[in-house]
């Protein structure tokens, strides 16, 4: 059971730390190298999606480290499990009161209404997720640690 737990959270958080990543890698740096009505449209879609999608990742993600670190306790893999779900926890801390503050203004940009420094609010959004994209790669790195 605890074997299959493992395998399940790496796969999600696996996936999860891909999908951050390739926000971070390629999905951020193509909409900054739009027309700046564009990349508003595409940030404020981008919001509204992944805003809805990501929180249950990563409350999943989170909830399958616990379980797993449950199942683990007191043998020899739980200290990288328990690691790794504290930096989920970091994870999902600085999301709610960093990232998720700026993608809830970003929902209802357009090019008719867009707050003044949206520039400088999506910059700082980049910025507070590419740490927490390290700090998603590190828990997943503890995760696949555990495992062997």
């Amino acid at each position: 059971m605890q074997d299959t737990l493992a395998v399940i959270t790496i796969v999600v958080v696996g996936l999860m730390v891909g999908v951050e990543f390739a926000v971070a890698a390629f999905v951020e740096p193509i909409f900054n190298r739009l027309p700046d009505d564009a990349r508003l449209a595409a940030h404020s879609d981008g919001a509204r999606l992944l805003g809805r999608i990501m929180p249950i990742w990563y409350m999943s993600s989170l909830a399958l480290g616990v379980a797993w670190a449950a199942l683990a306790w007191g043998g020899d893999g739980a200290s990288p499990v328990v690691a790794g779900d504290v930096l989920l926890v970091v994870s999902v801390v600085m999301s709610v009161l960093l990232l998720v503050p700026i993608n809830s203004r970003a929902r209802t940009w357009s090019p008719e209404g867009a707050p003044a420094d949206w520039k400088q609010q999506a910059r700082r959004w980049n910025v507070y997720h590419y740490v927490r994209v390290g700090v998603i790669t590190l828990a997943f790195a503890l995760f696949a640690v555990a495992l062997v």
